[in-house]
């Protein structure tokens, strides 16, 4: 009898446990969810929080007014969606940002910001972001440049004709150097055969244009409704000379009064809007300063790792440091033939006529000096500057200058048509309640998430 009760005892109080601890799995809440399914990765819902909580202090920073909280959540969306796919091209093309590579980038963003790091971190907390968020964000913003420019640049094409169409266009503009800080916004049209579709595309535009015009703020509606890149930046693409202006809106801007609405603009890829939102005088001085440069170039290849040609870069460096002679290590192990050939020298380079790392770079070397390693998108390097000089602009440097301005335009064109390209082929399952966009699957299943489609050739 004794045993029978203590077997009952036994139950209950297992029995007991068992309801208490359903009860307490039924009140736990998850701590996070996915909100959805790109490819082969997830976005959290904590991902999609922590970015509106920076795009929302950025846009307070610059004034910007701000969306509705669930048009914002679904832009941010968008954006994260992009930047998935890019980074999962990014990871199988095997590109990696060292930590060294980004404390250099922190250390350079922050003294162009006139910071010193500490003043740096301070600024980050003043748009809710930690430091070490700070470093990741940017971290991704460095590789998906990277993808950008690995994956877009072979999609530009510039003419000799070109350039010397732009060439002589332009002789009769350089006197203003006037520069425009620019607001954009598109809405986007994926297939102009359908009419219904074009005719809806510009019916809100026009809707857009109107409301800006009755006095709604021109970052606020772009925001909100433009399916431009720089959506999420109100729109705003920069500081441009008169040079640098996109196709689309070289002959209008010049025009348009400050805040003053374009007229709808059409392209290959949709309907536009542009808005000169400041004006400043610029300068046009006639001399420049040329630097006689010789460099080593080490780039990863499919047999070279990233990190494998990192390790060579460094000790190249530390065998120039010890006197091994600059020309034969260039002769000998330098990726970029021709200049390898004569010991890397590069002559005189002007501005403009670098990418922007190798340019950045050897503007802050001293004649001289060895600098690097550094990383641009053509593989690791090591720079000396032997000289500087300043000289006359000629016809040289103006040809240069404007196979740099028309490759800008271009890029700007086919990257638009590239990103929306990867959307359209990637497998997308959105999670998020609300959400109103259509999810997409690709073309295919076997096709989502692979990164070598067919090439556009739309312009803006």
């Amino acid at each position: 009898m004794k045993a029978s009760l203590r077997l009952c005892a036994r139950v209950m109080v297992l029995l007991l446990c068992v309801v208490a601890a359903q009860s307490a799995f039924a009140e736990r809440k998850p701590l996070d969810s996915v909100i959805a399914i790109v490819d082969d990765s997830v976005i959290l819902e904590s991902e999609l929080e922590s970015r509106v909580r920076t795009v929302k202090a950025r846009l307070n920073a610059q004034g910007t007014p701000l969306p509705s909280d669930s048009v914002l959540e679904e832009r941010v969306l968008d954006q994260l969606i992009l930047d998935a796919i890019q980074l999962q091209m990014a990871d199988k093309m095997g590109m990696r940002i060292s930590d060294n590579e980004l404390n250099d980038t922190m250390q350079n963003i922050a003294s162009r910001n006139g910071y010193t790091i500490e003043q740096f971190e301070e600024a980050l907390a003043s748009e809710g972001l930690t430091y070490r968020e700070a470093r990741e964000q940017i971290r991704r913003e460095m590789l998906l440049s990277r993808v950008q420019q690995r994956r877009v640049d072979n999609r530009v094409r510039i003419t000799g004709r070109e350039v010397q169409n732009f060439v002589q266009a332009q002789a009769g503009r350089e006197a203003s150097g006037v520069e425009y800080l620019l607001g954009h916004i598109l809405v986007s049209v994926d297939d102009f055969n359908n009419a219904e579709e074009v005719e809806t595309a510009r019916t809100e535009a026009e809707s857009l244009r109107e409301q800006i015009v009755g006095g709604s703020d021109f970052q606020q509606v772009a925001v909100a409704e433009s399916d431009g890149a720089n959506a999420l930046e109100g729109g705003v693409l920069g500081w441009r000379t008169e040079n640098q202006l996109p196709s689309l809106v070289v002959d209008v801007a010049p025009d348009l009064a400050v805040g003053e609405p374009s007229q709808v603009l059409r392209s290959g890829s949709g309907f536009h809007i542009v808005s000169v939102l400041d004006k400043r005088g610029g300068d046009t001085g006639q001399v420049i300063q040329q630097s006689k440069v010789r460099h080593i170039l080490i780039r990863p290849t499919e047999a070279r790792t990233d990190t494998a040609a990192e390790d060579l870069i460094n000790e190249l460096r530390g065998r120039l440091e010890s006197g091994d002679d600059f020309a034969e290590l260039a002769r000998e192990y330098s990726d970029d033939k021709v200049s390898g050939s004569d010991g890397g020298n590069l002559g005189w380079v002007s501005p403009g006529e670098m990418v922007p790392a190798f340019e950045q770079a050897m503007q802050e070397t001293s004649v001289g000096e060895l600098k690097g390693p550094f990383r641009s998108r053509f593989g690791w390097h090591i720079l000396e500057v032997e000289e500087r000089r300043q000289q006359d602009i000629g016809d040289q440097l103006k040809e240069t200058e404007a196979r740099q301005v028309l490759y800008r335009r271009k890029f700007e064109v086919e990257l638009q048509n590239w990103l929306r390209e990867i959307r359209e082929e990637a497998y997308v399952d959105i999670k998020m309640a609300g959400y109103e966009k259509e999810e997409t699957t690709g073309e295919n299943e076997e096709a989502a998430g692979q990164d070598g489609q067919e090439e556009s050739t739309k312009t803006l």
